[in-house]
């Protein structure tokens, strides 16, 4: 029978549980994929552990929180199986990838044809599977933080998921980057077109050398008071500073915050406007969605320690 991952409780990996449910429906407008790849993103496990910031009430179902527990996977890539009444343009054996979706983490998901976008040929199962939720809020946070040719900006966290994403479509739109990151991942940065620079007391003077023109916008994929501080201190308009992450001291600094909680923007016509954009360059090769491992559907508690763990570089995949 098909299988679908939940959590039994708010906690930790140890929480998440597989359940055997019954091949679903279609209703008028839905359509039904088999998931060929899941994306797991930290906010999965934030949403079931308890510590996520509260989210606005008309957000809720977009974050998976409209039911008592969370609902899990974000993102999603497969074929359509089934096709409900009143859908055009989709076909049964469509590959294709799936945004805006919950409850992903299954072998099976139920989605309004709307979140369907066609998966580029060239684009792998794995990769089409990571590409959305991460691509998209990094594209976010640039267009937040008025990126354009020519600027230079500064990215924080530039080896994480998003990180990835933002020095990579900041790069293709023709900024110079400067991206934060461990020196372990220093080459990688480098093989992306941007200049790595490490974290840490002193960041702020490293990021001066690497631009000495100045830093016209940044991007907070961190969260941390460093991030928060630096980029005050090297950016002139604090508008043109886009964070992804929720804390108080950001609350009132006139950057930008982007997400589901209150004072935040979840961009949610935006990332819609941009999918196909964005598949397309991954689908070309301008955009790679690097890879750092993949489990079973069955090992989503061991996925999830392995990304709390900070073991690896990219994203993590669950394969059904």
């Amino acid at each position: 029978m098909p299988r679908i991952v939940r959590p039994s409780a708010f906690g930790g990996p140890d929480v998440l549980t597989v359940h055997q449910v019954d091949i679903p429906t279609p209703g008028p407008g839905e359509v039904v994929v088999n998931v060929r790849a899941a994306g797991v993103n930290p906010l999965d496990w934030k949403l079931y552990s308890g510590a996520f910031h509260d989210v606005d009430d008309e957000e809720k179902d977009a974050a998976g929180l409209a039911e008592a527990l969370p609902r899990l996977g974000m993102d999603c890539a497969g074929v359509v199986t089934s096709i409900g009444s009143d859908v055009e343009g989709v076909e049964v054996g469509d590959e294709v990838i799936v945004y805006p979706v919950t409850a992903a983490y299954a072998d099976y998901v139920t989605v309004d044809a709307s979140s369907l976008i066609p998966k580029p040929t060239r684009l792998g199962w794995e990769e089409a599977g990571a590409l959305m939720l991460a691509g998209l809020t990094a594209a976010h946070a640039i267009h937040a933080a008025g990126v354009e040719p020519g600027d230079t900006v500064l990215i924080h966290g530039g080896a994480g998921g998003v990180g990835l994403m933002a020095v990579q479509l900041a790069v293709d739109l023709g900024a110079s980057v400067i991206a934060t990151a461990a020196p372990r991942n220093h080459r990688l940065i480098r093989e992306l077109g941007a200049t790595p620079v490490a974290y840490g007391d002193g960041l702020a003077n490293r990021v001066r050398d690497a631009a000495p023109d100045g830093v016209d916008a940044a991007i907070d994929a961190v969260g941390s008071d460093e991030a928060l501080d630096v980029s005050l201190e090297l950016v002139a308009d604090p508008a043109r500073i886009a964070s992804i992450t929720g804390s108080d001291r950001r609350l009132g600094t006139g950057i930008k915050l982007l997400g589901y909680g209150p004072g935040q923007d979840a961009g949610i016509e935006y990332r819609n406007s941009v999918r196909e954009h964005l598949a397309e360059l991954a689908g070309a090769g301008n955009v790679r969605v690097i890879v750092a491992k993949t489990f079973p559907l069955t090992e989503a508690a061991q996925a999830h320690e392995f990304g709390q763990s900070g073991g690896g570089t990219g994203k993590i995949v669950l394969l059904p």
